[in-house]
């Protein structure tokens, strides 16, 4: 897989129903993952049906009504920009459903998707359900929301957004997810959509694997998204620039057991001097 088709930059136009991006499993040679971002105008609804998949839709930025599963929530969303650090509301719809977002404000909206069983309720994932931690430590310390975490009830997804401050690292010390191995490793593909400020900026992200046969170093500008498909993914917001990304993580065990990369995990136990 070459660098070229593991950045998926967004369309310059959305399309009729606010989309901007569009990754599906067909899109990204995989099995379970599908991710998508609308950029909605005051005013705009965005109908869809989960099929065979659950969803969970994440208000990245922006005031939204939002109908699925019978239940209504109306006006919500806090903050006008992932920057703000507030954890977001979301809404989990399951397999076997339909969703309307109407949007209130201009809304920026991750659609993250994965296979269903059908076997929870729709529901408002408010912010004060999300679990907020800060991982790392010096140049490594970064904040999580875990949106959908494994403790959490649904069927493949898992949903966490990182805060990676200027001049730290993230997703570090390197670490995979692609062998089915339990205990040991889960096998979980992912997405990365990432945010930069000031949006001139970039992130950088190495996707590598043991083997090298996949060794990409990508520059990822504001609004683009990642494919982790296999290896390594380590994560840098250089000087100046804060970096967001909105993970994604599906496979078949909905579990998160990761390896890290053993040249580098003597940075977890090295701690602060």
């Amino acid at each position: 897989m070459t660098k070229q088709k593991l950045i998926v930059t967004p369309e310059r136009h959305p399309g009729p129903d606010g989309t901007v991006i569009a990754i599906t499993p067909e899109s990204a040679g995989w099995t379970y993952v599908g991710f998508e971002v609308a950029k909605l105008s005051a005013g705009m609804t965005l109908r869809r049906e989960t099929g065979a998949n659950e969803a969970c839709l994440v208000l990245l930025s922006g005031v939204a009504d939002v109908a699925a599963g019978g239940a209504e929530w109306r006006g919500i969303g806090r903050r006008m920009s992932v920057f703000e650090g507030t954890p977001p509301y979301s809404v989990y719809v399951p397999s076997g459903d339909g969703y309307a977002v109407e949007a209130r404000t201009d809304v920026e909206l991750a659609i993250c998707t994965a296979p269903g069983r059908g076997g929870h309720a729709a529901r408002l994932i408010a912010p004060e359900q999300v679990g907020v931690e800060i991982r790392g430590y010096g140049n490594i310390e970064r904040r999580i929301h875990n949106i959908l975490p494994e403790r959490e009830p649904a069927d493949s997804l898992l949903v966490v957004e990182v805060f990676t401050p200027n001049g730290h690292w993230s997703s570090y010390p390197p670490h995979k997810h692609d062998r089915d191995a339990l205990p040991e490793e889960s096998l979980l593909e992912e997405t990365y959509y990432f945010k930069v400020k000031p949006e001139q900026g970039f992130a950088v992200q190495r996707v590598y694997t043991d083997d090298r046969s996949l060794d990409e170093t990508l520059v990822v500008k504001d609004g683009e998204a990642v494919l982790v498909p296999r290896g390594y993914h380590p994560v840098s917001a250089p000087p100046g620039y804060d970096v967001y990304y909105l993970n994604v993580m599906a496979g078949p065990t909905r579990t998160w057991k990761f390896h890290n990369d053993p040249d580098h995990e003597w940075i977890m136990t090295a701690g602060p001097k």
